[in-house]
């Protein structure tokens, strides 16, 4: 603001041990977290989108088109038209992706645009309210918005999940952590100022 530097700090370090999108965004490491994003692809997406026959029209192909060339845009780095097309397939509004959220939401904190990044963020929450991926990306982008203690409780509360997630699949042969609110709960809540 003004053209004076502002200081980020990145988030304090939880007590438990973090994953390598963990060790990524309490360092703040964007292209760490993008390599991630990228290597993830949509694993964590699958069974929130299955279609019948009949809603498969020409907006859907179109729909599907704009988040193929976001993918393409976001794999290639170039994050503003990443963000144009990502923005293309939410704004349709017929299928629903944490992924896509968490993806403009890493778009947007690398074009220095924290608040939407935060909103996006908290969307993917939405749809996946025990994705720790949603909560590491709002802990980037609460300290890019130096809210470092939201950050921080951003972090361990990702920390945690994921921890769950790790016990979760370790003992009952579960999918690996993709149990999700089917349903897309809408869970808003709060962080700093921004409601959802």
């Amino acid at each position: 603001m003004l053209g004076i530097p502002k200081h980020e700090e990145a988030p304090s370090t939880p007590q438990r041990p973090l994953s390598a999108m963990g060790e990524a965004c309490s360092r703040m490491d964007l292209t760490a977290i993008h390599q991630i994003l990228v290597a993830t692809h949509y694993r964590d997406d699958e069974g929130t989108n299955e279609l019948s026959f009949q809603e498969w029209t020409q907006q859907m192909r179109d729909m599907l088109e704009a988040r193929k060339r976001g993918d393409y845009a976001f794999r290639d780095k170039d994050f503003k038209t990443a963000i144009d097309n990502y923005s293309q397939f939410i704004d349709v509004g017929t299928m629903v992706s944490p992924t896509v959220f968490a993806r403009r939401s890493l778009c947007y904190l690398l074009c220095d645009q924290p608040d939407p990044a935060l909103r996006d963020a908290m969307q993917a929450q939405c749809v996946y309210p025990d994705w720790p991926t949603a909560f590491y990306m709002q802990s980037v982008a609460l300290a890019k918005l130096d809210m470092h203690k939201d950050a921080a409780d951003m972090l361990n509360e990702a920390a945690a999940l994921e921890e769950k997630r790790q016990r979760g699949a370790r003992g009952s042969g579960s999918n690996g952590g993709t149990d999700r609110d089917e349903g897309g709960g809408k869970h808003g809540g709060a962080v700093g100022n921004y409601w959802l």
